[in-house]
């Protein structure tokens, strides 16, 4: 699987000639390399309805005639606004084209400019035997030991308004991902952190990091 960080908290995943993008935030992202329109996925999938995270996905999913993919009240949102979408919920999981997408608990938020949307959600996605957790915006959870262990975690490590470094470091313990890669820091002041500090903080426990610039891809 290819994993392409897009900034924020928006990744691309490719696999076998199917890709996904997870919480699209990109016009209004300023570490973001590419617009919504060059995007092409086979789904699109969101943790929440906030707008750094829910961003573009009406958008992308209209212009590629695919599904949005996430918790059923913001599906029902995002249909009313014209897309394609398919309801899920805490727990459930579900066999696409292109993989295997299951929502997990976020200890967050979720509205929109209408007000809740349902709960947040974090996701886990398979594709081709290699998984992935996005932990959308989420507080530290001692459930998320029951979540790994996952090819690679994607943990938020901002503060304020999720994890900070310390406690994605103990996500990571109970995760057991073969690597983590730090997002939802940088974008604003108020949640500036050292990403550097977070990998080297797993590594001081035996666990491995990267960090990802916009614009970089990885492979795992």
């Amino acid at each position: 699987m290819n994993i392409t960080y897009n900034g924020h908290s928006c990744f691309t995943l490719e696999s076998n000639g199917k890709s996904v993008i997870i919480d699209p935030f990109l016009k209004d992202n300023p570490s973001a390399k590419i617009k919504p329109e060059d995007v092409k996925v086979d789904a699109v999938l969101v943790t929440h309805g906030h707008a750094d995270h829910l961003g573009d996905a009406v958008e992308i999913a209209k212009q590629n005639d695919c599904q949005i993919i996430a918790p059923f009240e913001l599906v029902n949102y995002c249909t009313e606004r014209g897309a394609k979408g398919h309801p899920m919920h805490i727990g459930g999981a579900h066999d696409f084209p292109f993989g295997n997408v299951k929502l997990t608990i976020a200890f967050h938020g979720s509205t929109t400019d209408t007000g809740a949307v349902g709960n947040p959600c974090g996701l886990v996605v398979t594709m081709d035997n290699t998984s992935v957790y996005h932990a959308g915006d989420t507080g530290l959870f001692g459930d998320m030991a029951m979540i790994g262990p996952v090819d690679c975690a994607l943990l938020p490590i901002g503060d304020n308004f999720t994890m900070g470094i310390d406690d994605a470091v103990k996500a990571v313990g109970l995760i057991k991902p073969k690597l983590t890669v730090p997002m939802h820091y940088g974008t604003w002041e108020i949640i500036e952190q050292d990403p550097y500090e977070f990998t080297e903080k797993l590594e001081k426990t035996g666990a491995k990091g990267r960090v990802m610039k916009a614009g970089d891809t990885i492979e795992i």
